[in-house]
């Protein structure tokens, strides 16, 4: 699986939680999951839960608390799949 392939799956995962959703339009790697998109934190943790099931990857509490962009969340699980 490449790049591409999981941004498309994580912003999919995203767009359920999303409260400005005119900014899934340009979302980007740099896109950050809670100033752009406004997931709200309690949220990102319901994120964390779909992208473990998703990928079947298991995610720290330390990992989950460096996802700060829709890119951090990509190169996690590009890292787990490895």
């Amino acid at each position: 699986m490449d790049q591409q392939e999981v941004f498309t799956k994580v912003v999919g995962i995203l767009k359920p939680f999303v409260k400005a959703p005119e900014a899934l339009a340009t979302v980007s790697m740099e896109t950050s999951v809670l100033k752009d998109l406004k997931v709200n934190s309690a949220r990102l943790v319901d994120v964390v839960l779909e992208i473990e099931d998703t990928f079947g990857i298991a995610v720290t509490d330390a990992q989950a608390d460096s996802v700060k962009t829709v890119g951090d969340a990509v190169n996690l699980i590009l890292a787990a799949k490895a």
